[in-house]
């Protein structure tokens, strides 16, 4: 099992700002240099740890530039920024983590883009898994790497924790299923990111919508497992809940749209959710992502209890038809 505290990794990649200076400042080849592109919404205390990641890599290969794009916060985190010497503060009025992803795009410099999200920590080692993988793999244009969960305490998770470290961010997954990986662990060479074009706005799942464009363009995703950045788990089940929301909303008005007999089609996906806790056990069992009895019993009912709810959100979506009042805003109140 691969777990992280996030007190732990900070007091491991420390807050060296001189340290980070000198990574900033390090010449590289111009189609190796890395832009970091952080989109960021009202997170300050997380955006904080995350510059401080950036600054303790290693592996010897700095970022070139790090450019926060601040969505509309209740407080812009200049104050963050200017810790953290070469980063960059811009802004981005419209809401959405795409469009925020695209206003850093086309201030980035580098031959490589490299996107994290504000809330997470990036392993020590992710840009030199980033740099060395597209340097001996001259024809991958696209990079999905792994996700961890970040626990508060390394020793004991919580019932989200846990239900998370086996079923949030499965990257491999997506990747190997569905095209895509999540744009919170991203590495893309700039002249793919240009063939592809922009990431979408709040009313698609944008993570989705650009890798499965990047795909049928021939860019496919390669996953790397040792390209890795740590998240933190949802505080609350609401938190979850509103993920589910959205994600619920998006798939149903793309089954929609396809016409047809898709009210029975979403139907059929709604009673197999409902009933596929069970098979799941197996998964759970077997997870090298939580240890013991406790923390495996934790993410089966945890499991239990999302499970049920989409299933009661779909249930609702194919009579009422409101899926835009699930999809909400993207880190919105």
């Amino acid at each position: 099992m691969r777990a992280c505290g996030t007190e732990s990794l900070i007091s491991r990649v420390g807050n060296d700002l001189q340290n980070f200076c000198r990574y900033i400042c390090v010449p590289m080849p111009p189609a190796n240099q890395i832009s970091v592109i952080i989109p960021h919404f009202n997170q300050p205390a997380f955006l904080t740890r995350c510059l401080a990641s950036l600054g303790a890599q290693t592996g010897d290969v700095p970022p070139h530039e790090v450019i926060v794009v601040d969505n509309g916060s209740r407080e812009v985190p200049h104050d963050v920024v200017a810790a953290f010497p070469g980063v960059r503060l811009i802004q981005e009025t419209t809401p959405g983590p795409g469009p925020a992803r695209n206003a850093g795009v086309a201030e980035a410099t580098g031959g490589i883009l490299a996107f994290i999200d504000a809330d997470c920590l990036a392993d020590p080692g992710w840009l030199a898994r980033i740099a060395g993988h597209f340097v001996a793999n001259p024809d991958h244009g696209i990079l999905g790497g792994d996700v961890y969960i970040a626990r508060e305490d390394p020793d004991r998770a919580t019932l989200l924790e846990a239900y998370e470290s086996v079923y949030a961010y499965r990257m491999r997954e997506y990747i190997a299923k569905q095209g895509f990986t999540g744009t919170g662990n991203l590495g893309v060479r700039a002249d793919v990111m240009a063939a592809v074009g922009p990431f979408g706005g709040k009313e698609i799942a944008e993570d989705r919508d650009w890798g499965q464009r990047g795909t049928a363009q021939g860019h496919a995703t390669h996953y790397v497992a040792d390209m890795i950045v740590y998240h933190p788990a949802r505080r609350t089940m609401a938190e979850l809940q509103a993920k589910w929301d959205r994600h619920t909303a998006h798939d149903f008005e793309r089954m929609a749209a396809q016409g047809g007999l898709w009210r029975l089609r979403w139907l059929i996906r709604t009673g197999a959710v409902a009933v596929s806790p069970v098979p799941e056990i197996l998964r759970i069992a077997r997870s090298g992502r939580i240890s013991g009895l406790r923390e495996r019993g934790l993410a089966f009912w945890g499991l239990l209890r999302i499970r049920a709810y989409r299933a009661r959100i779909m249930a609702r979506l194919v009579f009422a038809r409101n899926a835009h009042a699930l999809s909400g805003a993207w880190n919105r109140d």
